[in-house]
C-alpha cells in the first residue's frame, strides 16, 4: 500500500456566491450581535468573565476610550492591570491625541452637539496635560 492510499482523503468544497443576493439562513455564518459578550476562547483572550455585560459601543464611548489611553500614556491614569504606576510615553500619547484630532476633523459637521463638545473638551484637556507632561519630562532630564 502506498503512502497516498493510506491517507484519509478529506476535501472541501468552495462555493462562489459572489453576485448572488440570497443566502440561506443555515448557510450564513452565525455572527454575535454587537453588544454580545465574547464567548469561549474569545472571552478568555478579552479578559471577560462569563456572563459579564459589555457596554454597547457608541461614538462617545470610543472617543473616551482613546482619551483614557492618552491619559495613561501621559502617566495620569492608573495601570489597568493594577501593576503599579503607568510609565509615561509621550510619543504614544501624542499619537493618540493626533488620532482624536483626526476624528474631530473628519467627523466635523456629522456629530450632534454633545459629541462635538466631547471631542472639543477632551482635546483641550489632553493638549494641556501633554504640554504639562512635556515640561516635567524636560525638567527631569
Amino acid at each position: 500500500m502506498s503512502e497516498e492510499e493510506g491517507k484519509d482523503e478529506r476535501g472541501f468544497t468552495v462555493i462562489d456566491r459572489r453576485g448572488t443576493r440570497e443566502t440561506r439562513e443555515e448557510e450564513a455564518p452565525a455572527r454575535p450581535s454587537a453588544g454580545a459578550p465574547p464567548r469561549g476562547a474569545a472571552a478568555d483572550r478579552a479578559g471577560a468573565r462569563p456572563g459579564a455585560e459589555i457596554p454597547e459601543i457608541d461614538f462617545a464611548t470610543f472617543v473616551l476610550s482613546l482619551g483614557t489611553s492618552a491619559f495613561y500614556h501621559l502617566g495620569l491614569a492608573p495601570d489597568p492591570a493594577g501593576e503599579g504606576a503607568p510609565e509615561r510615553n509621550l510619543l504614544l500619547a501624542r499619537q493618540t491625541i493626533d488620532t482624536i484630532e483626526m476624528l474631530a476633523i473628519k467627523t466635523r459637521g456629522n456629530l450632534d452637539r454633545e459629541e462635538a463638545q466631547l471631542l472639543e473638551s477632551l482635546l483641550y484637556e489632553l493638549r494641556m496635560r501633554f504640554v504639562e507632561s512635556s515640561r516635567k519630562t524636560g525638567a527631569d532630564a
